[in-house]
């Protein structure tokens, strides 16, 4: 049996559906990929703006008033006592781990989105991992999976790669594996 969605999870769903769409996302759609009305979503609007999310109704639908961070898909491959390392070494140096996601040879690919951007981000899915919430995606693809990265800069996402090479983490795309076959 599948455990319903809380609101506090659909709400960083919400925004992270906005933040990475590339043009204004309707709360139909909004509503439709997460199970709600509409009438639900425009509540949870409310409450992520009070939280302080710069979201912008228009007549097409929400998006996120943002400056556009530079944007990368890499690909890692590590154990699961290595997670949290690798999390970690992107936030310090300034990432933002927008997602996970894996190509399963059965179930295709396989995305979820994460929003990590700092070490307190790190520490809640750690816990939610060590807890048995779940497990890491990285364990059906034996350690290999990507994640889409946002920094300010190209200068910033060439640093956090360097470093995930230097710790052995970064893994060769392969060459069928562009940005367009690991979903963007």
């Amino acid at each position: 049996m599948e455990k319903e969605m809380t609101g506090a999870d659909r709400r960083k769903l919400l925004l992270s559906m906005i933040r990475n769409a590339d043009a204004p996302v309707s709360g139909a759609e909004l509503g439709k990929r997460t199970g709600v009305s509409r009438q639900v979503v425009v509540q949870d609007i409310a409450l992520l703006r009070t939280q302080g999310y710069p979201i912008i109704s228009t007549a097409r639908g929400y998006l996120l008033d943002e400056p556009k961070a530079a944007s990368r898909v890499i690909k890692v491959c590590h154990t699961n006592e290595q997670v949290e390392d690798e999390l970690t070494t992107i936030v310090d140096l300034g990432g933002c781990i927008v997602n996970v996601m894996v190509n399963h040879r059965v179930y295709g690919k396989l995305n979820a989105p994460l929003n990590i951007k700092s070490r307190r981000d790190v520490q809640s899915f750690i816990n939610d991992l060590k807890t048995g919430k779940s497990t890491p995606l990285l364990n059906v693809t034996s350690g290999y999976h990507f994640h889409k990265i946002n920094a300010e800069s190209e200068e910033v996402l060439d640093e956090i790669e360097e470093a995930l090479k230097r710790k052995g983490y970064l893994a060769q795309l392969l060459p069928y594996e562009t940005a367009d076959a690991v979903g963007e």
